[in-house]
Protein backbone atom coordinates (compact mmCIF):
# COMPACT_ATOMS: atom_id res chain seq x y z
CA UNK A 1 0.00 0.00 0.00
CA UNK A 2 0.71 3.82 -0.21
CA UNK A 3 2.11 3.77 3.16
CA UNK A 4 5.32 1.72 4.73
CA UNK A 5 4.68 0.19 8.67
CA UNK A 6 1.38 2.01 8.97
CA UNK A 7 -0.87 2.19 12.21
CA UNK A 8 -4.02 0.14 12.20
CA UNK A 9 -5.45 3.89 11.98
CA UNK A 10 -3.77 4.76 8.97
CA UNK A 11 -4.58 1.48 7.39
CA UNK A 12 -8.44 1.18 8.09
CA UNK A 13 -7.84 5.29 6.42
CA UNK A 14 -6.27 3.78 3.43
CA UNK A 15 -8.47 1.28 2.57
CA UNK A 16 -11.05 3.26 3.06
CA UNK A 17 -10.15 6.22 0.78
CA UNK A 18 -11.63 6.09 -3.05
CA UNK A 19 -9.13 7.25 -6.14
CA UNK A 20 -10.35 11.08 -6.22
CA UNK A 21 -9.78 12.75 -8.93
CA UNK A 22 -10.97 15.91 -9.21
CA UNK A 23 -10.01 19.98 -9.24
CA UNK A 24 -7.99 20.97 -5.84
CA UNK A 25 -7.18 24.67 -5.13
CA UNK A 26 -3.42 24.11 -5.48
CA UNK A 27 -2.98 21.57 -8.10
CA UNK A 28 -6.03 21.90 -10.35
CA UNK A 29 -7.29 19.01 -12.12
CA UNK A 30 -5.75 16.24 -10.54
CA UNK A 31 -6.24 12.55 -8.50
CA UNK A 32 -6.05 13.32 -4.58
CA UNK A 33 -3.15 12.09 -2.66
CA UNK A 34 -5.15 11.33 0.52
CA UNK A 35 -8.29 11.80 2.59
CA UNK A 36 -7.43 15.10 2.53
CA UNK A 37 -6.95 16.58 -0.66
CA UNK A 38 -10.26 14.43 -1.77
CA UNK A 39 -11.83 16.70 1.07
CA UNK A 40 -10.06 19.95 -0.31
CA UNK A 41 -11.70 19.13 -3.46
CA UNK A 42 -15.16 19.56 -2.27
CA UNK A 43 -17.87 18.82 -4.78
CA UNK A 44 -15.84 19.20 -7.87
CA UNK A 45 -14.80 15.67 -7.70
CA UNK A 46 -15.24 12.09 -8.36
CA UNK A 47 -14.45 8.50 -6.82
CA UNK A 48 -13.22 6.74 -10.16
CA UNK A 49 -13.12 3.45 -8.48
CA UNK A 50 -16.60 3.57 -7.45
CA UNK A 51 -17.65 4.67 -11.34
CA UNK A 52 -15.50 2.31 -12.75
CA UNK A 53 -16.14 -1.17 -10.89
CA UNK A 54 -20.03 -0.06 -10.97
CA UNK A 55 -20.13 0.45 -14.81
CA UNK A 56 -17.88 -2.60 -15.16
CA UNK A 57 -20.12 -4.73 -12.70
CA UNK A 58 -24.08 -3.43 -14.62
CA UNK A 59 -22.00 -4.54 -18.10
CA UNK A 60 -20.99 -7.83 -16.29
CA UNK A 61 -24.56 -8.00 -15.79
CA UNK A 62 -25.53 -7.16 -19.09
CA UNK A 63 -23.66 -9.31 -20.58
CA UNK A 64 -24.57 -12.63 -18.53
CA UNK A 65 -28.26 -12.03 -19.12
CA UNK A 66 -27.56 -11.86 -22.91
CA UNK A 67 -25.73 -14.65 -22.96
CA UNK A 68 -28.69 -16.62 -21.13
CA UNK A 69 -31.38 -14.94 -23.36
CA UNK A 70 -29.33 -15.96 -25.92
CA UNK A 71 -28.64 -19.61 -25.21
CA UNK A 72 -32.57 -19.97 -23.67
CA UNK A 73 -34.55 -23.15 -24.75
CA UNK A 74 -37.27 -25.18 -24.15
CA UNK A 75 -35.32 -28.27 -21.84
CA UNK A 76 -33.55 -28.13 -18.59
CA UNK A 77 -31.41 -25.08 -18.30
CA UNK A 78 -27.85 -25.61 -17.11
CA UNK A 79 -25.16 -23.17 -16.20
CA UNK A 80 -25.62 -19.54 -16.44
CA UNK A 81 -29.08 -20.08 -18.69
CA UNK A 82 -30.46 -21.75 -15.05
CA UNK A 83 -29.27 -18.80 -12.62
CA UNK A 84 -30.98 -16.34 -15.67
CA UNK A 85 -33.81 -18.36 -15.26
CA UNK A 86 -33.95 -18.30 -11.74
CA UNK A 87 -33.47 -14.48 -10.92
CA UNK A 88 -36.18 -13.86 -13.65
CA UNK A 89 -38.70 -16.35 -12.15
CA UNK A 90 -38.42 -14.84 -8.38
CA UNK A 91 -38.67 -11.51 -9.33
CA UNK A 92 -41.10 -11.51 -11.59
CA UNK A 93 -42.89 -13.60 -9.04
CA UNK A 94 -42.22 -10.67 -6.80
CA UNK A 95 -43.21 -8.13 -9.20
CA UNK A 96 -46.62 -9.54 -9.46
CA UNK A 97 -47.33 -10.35 -5.82
CA UNK A 98 -46.35 -6.55 -5.26
CA UNK A 99 -46.68 -4.46 -7.79
CA UNK A 100 -50.51 -3.15 -8.40
CA UNK A 101 -50.69 -1.04 -11.89
CA UNK A 102 -49.32 -1.53 -15.37
CA UNK A 103 -46.20 -1.04 -16.23
CA UNK A 104 -43.41 -2.34 -18.88
CA UNK A 105 -40.80 -1.19 -16.64
CA UNK A 106 -41.11 -2.10 -13.56
CA UNK A 107 -40.05 -5.92 -14.23
CA UNK A 108 -36.99 -5.21 -15.80
CA UNK A 109 -36.18 -2.41 -13.25
CA UNK A 110 -36.39 -4.77 -10.13
CA UNK A 111 -34.33 -7.19 -11.83
CA UNK A 112 -31.43 -4.92 -12.56
CA UNK A 113 -31.70 -3.66 -8.70
CA UNK A 114 -31.43 -6.77 -7.51
CA UNK A 115 -28.58 -8.54 -9.65
CA UNK A 116 -26.37 -5.01 -9.86
CA UNK A 117 -26.53 -4.51 -6.49
CA UNK A 118 -25.87 -8.13 -5.53
CA UNK A 119 -22.82 -8.10 -8.16
CA UNK A 120 -21.67 -4.69 -6.16
CA UNK A 121 -21.98 -6.45 -2.55
CA UNK A 122 -20.63 -9.39 -3.93
CA UNK A 123 -17.07 -7.52 -4.09
CA UNK A 124 -16.89 -7.41 -0.68
CA UNK A 125 -16.12 -10.83 -0.45
CA UNK A 126 -12.75 -10.29 -1.88
CA UNK A 127 -9.46 -10.00 0.45
CA UNK A 128 -9.08 -6.70 1.93
CA UNK A 129 -5.83 -6.57 0.88
CA UNK A 130 -5.65 -8.31 -2.17
CA UNK A 131 -6.99 -5.75 -5.10
CA UNK A 132 -5.46 -2.63 -3.46
CA UNK A 133 -2.13 -4.57 -3.92
CA UNK A 134 -2.59 -5.11 -7.38
CA UNK A 135 -3.02 -1.52 -8.13
CA UNK A 136 -0.73 0.01 -5.58
CA UNK A 137 1.76 -2.20 -7.87
CA UNK A 138 0.77 -0.42 -10.65
CA UNK A 139 1.15 2.65 -9.34
CA UNK A 140 -2.21 3.77 -8.18
CA UNK A 141 -2.61 4.13 -4.11
CA UNK A 142 -5.85 4.00 -3.77
CA UNK A 143 -8.80 1.28 -4.69
CA UNK A 144 -12.11 0.84 -3.54
CA UNK A 145 -13.74 -2.08 -5.15
CA UNK A 146 -17.72 -2.24 -3.38
CA UNK A 147 -19.47 0.60 -4.91
CA UNK A 148 -22.38 0.16 -2.63
CA UNK A 149 -19.83 1.36 0.87
CA UNK A 150 -19.69 4.73 -1.21
CA UNK A 151 -22.69 7.29 -0.20
CA UNK A 152 -22.57 8.90 -3.46
CA UNK A 153 -23.41 5.14 -5.68
CA UNK A 154 -26.43 4.76 -3.28
CA UNK A 155 -27.77 8.06 -3.04
CA UNK A 156 -27.01 7.78 -6.99
CA UNK A 157 -29.37 5.10 -7.35
CA UNK A 158 -31.85 5.99 -4.65
CA UNK A 159 -32.66 9.59 -6.07
CA UNK A 160 -32.67 7.20 -9.09
CA UNK A 161 -35.89 5.38 -7.75
CA UNK A 162 -37.26 8.74 -6.53
CA UNK A 163 -37.53 10.41 -9.54
CA UNK A 164 -39.46 7.46 -10.95
CA UNK A 165 -41.62 7.88 -7.92
CA UNK A 166 -42.92 11.52 -8.22
CA UNK A 167 -42.72 11.12 -12.60
CA UNK A 168 -45.39 7.97 -11.65
CA UNK A 169 -47.18 9.83 -9.19
CA UNK A 170 -47.61 12.89 -11.36
CA UNK A 171 -48.30 10.54 -14.68
CA UNK A 172 -51.04 8.42 -12.91
CA UNK A 173 -52.60 11.14 -10.66
CA UNK A 174 -51.74 14.37 -12.30
CA UNK A 175 -50.10 17.25 -11.25
CA UNK A 176 -53.61 17.78 -8.77
CA UNK A 177 -53.50 14.62 -7.51
CA UNK A 178 -49.50 14.48 -6.66
CA UNK A 179 -49.79 17.96 -5.25
CA UNK A 180 -53.25 17.05 -3.03
CA UNK A 181 -51.71 14.26 -1.75
CA UNK A 182 -49.08 16.24 -0.24
CA UNK A 183 -51.24 19.15 1.31
CA UNK A 184 -54.64 17.57 1.67
CA UNK A 185 -53.45 14.05 3.96
CA UNK A 186 -54.12 13.09 6.68
CA UNK A 187 -55.83 15.92 8.44
CA UNK A 188 -57.64 17.68 5.38
CA UNK A 189 -57.93 21.31 3.86
CA UNK A 190 -57.37 23.06 7.32
CA UNK A 191 -54.12 21.51 7.84
CA UNK A 192 -52.25 22.23 4.36
CA UNK A 193 -49.02 23.25 6.29
CA UNK A 194 -48.89 20.48 8.26
CA UNK A 195 -49.77 18.02 5.72
CA UNK A 196 -46.96 19.20 3.65
CA UNK A 197 -44.55 18.91 6.21
CA UNK A 198 -45.33 15.53 7.28
CA UNK A 199 -46.12 14.34 3.69
CA UNK A 200 -42.84 16.20 2.36
CA UNK A 201 -40.78 14.74 4.75
CA UNK A 202 -42.38 11.09 4.04
CA UNK A 203 -41.62 11.39 0.51
CA UNK A 204 -37.88 12.67 0.94
CA UNK A 205 -37.51 9.61 3.45
CA UNK A 206 -37.75 7.07 0.99
CA UNK A 207 -34.86 7.68 -1.05
CA UNK A 208 -32.38 8.56 1.86
CA UNK A 209 -33.46 5.52 3.81
CA UNK A 210 -33.36 3.85 0.61
CA UNK A 211 -29.41 4.68 0.25
CA UNK A 212 -28.10 4.89 3.93
CA UNK A 213 -29.95 1.26 4.58
CA UNK A 214 -27.66 -0.42 1.68
CA UNK A 215 -24.97 1.85 2.56
CA UNK A 216 -24.63 1.14 6.22
CA UNK A 217 -24.89 -2.40 6.32
CA UNK A 218 -22.06 -2.77 3.56
CA UNK A 219 -19.80 -0.07 4.76
CA UNK A 220 -20.07 -2.30 8.37
CA UNK A 221 -19.60 -5.07 6.76
CA UNK A 222 -16.09 -3.65 5.08
CA UNK A 223 -14.82 -2.28 7.97
CA UNK A 224 -15.12 -5.39 9.82
CA UNK A 225 -13.08 -7.00 7.06
CA UNK A 226 -10.56 -4.05 7.53
CA UNK A 227 -10.55 -4.82 11.27
CA UNK A 228 -9.59 -8.36 11.25
CA UNK A 229 -6.87 -8.01 8.65
CA UNK A 230 -5.21 -6.30 11.42
CA UNK A 231 -5.44 -9.33 13.47
CA UNK A 232 -2.71 -11.83 13.49
CA UNK A 233 -2.66 -14.07 10.51
CA UNK A 234 -4.41 -17.38 12.67
CA UNK A 235 -6.82 -14.91 13.69
CA UNK A 236 -7.77 -13.66 10.25
CA UNK A 237 -8.95 -16.77 8.74
CA UNK A 238 -10.36 -18.40 12.82
CA UNK A 239 -12.72 -14.94 12.46
CA UNK A 240 -12.76 -13.65 8.29
CA UNK A 241 -14.47 -17.06 7.60
CA UNK A 242 -17.10 -17.23 9.22
CA UNK A 243 -17.84 -13.29 9.33
CA UNK A 244 -17.79 -14.13 5.37
CA UNK A 245 -20.52 -16.56 5.50
CA UNK A 246 -22.78 -14.71 7.85
CA UNK A 247 -22.16 -11.62 5.32
CA UNK A 248 -22.97 -13.19 2.33
CA UNK A 249 -27.00 -13.40 3.93
CA UNK A 250 -26.42 -9.59 4.79
CA UNK A 251 -25.23 -8.89 0.83
CA UNK A 252 -27.85 -11.25 -0.38
CA UNK A 253 -30.54 -9.69 1.81
CA UNK A 254 -29.55 -6.09 0.63
CA UNK A 255 -30.18 -6.15 -2.47
CA UNK A 256 -33.50 -7.70 -1.82
CA UNK A 257 -34.76 -5.30 0.03
CA UNK A 258 -34.06 -2.40 -1.94
CA UNK A 259 -35.37 -4.05 -5.15
CA UNK A 260 -38.74 -5.05 -3.05
CA UNK A 261 -38.80 -0.93 -1.58
CA UNK A 262 -38.50 -0.01 -4.78
CA UNK A 263 -41.23 -1.99 -6.23
CA UNK A 264 -43.47 -0.97 -3.30
CA UNK A 265 -42.81 2.52 -3.63
CA UNK A 266 -43.64 3.00 -7.98
CA UNK A 267 -46.84 1.15 -6.55
CA UNK A 268 -48.04 3.38 -4.42
CA UNK A 269 -47.41 5.75 -6.76
CA UNK A 270 -49.73 4.11 -9.41
CA UNK A 271 -52.58 3.56 -7.19
CA UNK A 272 -55.17 6.83 -6.81
CA UNK A 273 -56.23 7.68 -3.48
Amino acid sequence: MALQNPTPSEYIQHHLTNLTYGYHPENGWSFAHGAQEASEMGFVAIHVDTMAWSVGLGILFCWLFRVGAKAAHAGVPTGVLNFVELMVEFVDKSVKETFHGKSNLIAPLALTICCWIFLMNLMDLVPVDLVPYLFMVSGVDYMKIVPTTDVNATLGMSIGVFLLIVIYSIKIKGVSGFVGELTLQPFGKWMIPFNFLLEGVGLIAKPISLALRLFGNLYAGELIFILIALLPFYLQWFLSVPWAIFHILVIVLQAFIFMMLTIVYLSMAHEHH
